[in-house]
């Protein structure tokens, strides 16, 4: 009986001080509501998404397009009829490495490849992984307000080549 006491005793502890940690949110240890952050336009970010994906199932690329927004949150996500899910995930890193290193992610490749010091850091972000081909950096008046990747085709130069074609055709800003 005693040490069912102390047990219960030592749990109570425990979970007022973990709750006295916990941030003032809602309780669901998500941030109070406020507006997005900075990037593009919902209707502008869903029709070049859509282009995306147009684009690459025209050369039978079965992809998902991703669009941030300046904090690396997204606007948009749409995944191809039958894209396997790990092309969301790829997206993701590739934006991530945008938003980071605030260049295409085709740029970091190259520079990964030549610099093992960043190659390694790259490695070892938890949200990026690998440097890989498919993702731009979406800026208005010099200002980095989100990124747009692609992933699913068979070679990042492709992901990044729908990526082109969309914004050709709806320029995000």
């Amino acid at each position: 009986m005693k040490t069912i006491l102390t047990l219960a005793l030592a749990a109570t502890a425990f979970a007022g001080a973990a709750s006295a940690q916990a941030p003032p949110w809602n309780g669901l240890n998500v941030p109070p509501a406020g507006p997005r952050a900075r990037g593009p336009a919902l209707g502008q970010a869903v029709s070049a998404a859509q282009a995306a994906v147009a684009e690459c199932k025209s050369k039978t690329y079965i992809v998902t397009a991703l669009i941030v927004d300046s904090v690396g949150q997204p606007v948009v996500m749409l995944s191809g009829d039958g894209a396997a899910y790990r092309t969301q995930y790829v997206a993701a890193s590739k934006a991530a490495a945008v938003m980071k290193y605030k260049t295409t992610s085709g740029e970091l490749v190259a520079k990964a490849k030549a610099d093992p010091k960043l190659d390694a850091e790259i490695k070892a972000n938890l949200e990026i992984g690998a440097a890989r081909q498919g993702g731009v950096p979406l800026m208005s008046d010099g200002q980095l307000i989100g990124a747009f990747a692609v992933s699913g085709a068979p070679g990042g130069e492709k992901d990044e080549a729908c990526v082109m074609a969309a914004l050709a055709k709806f320029p995000l800003k």
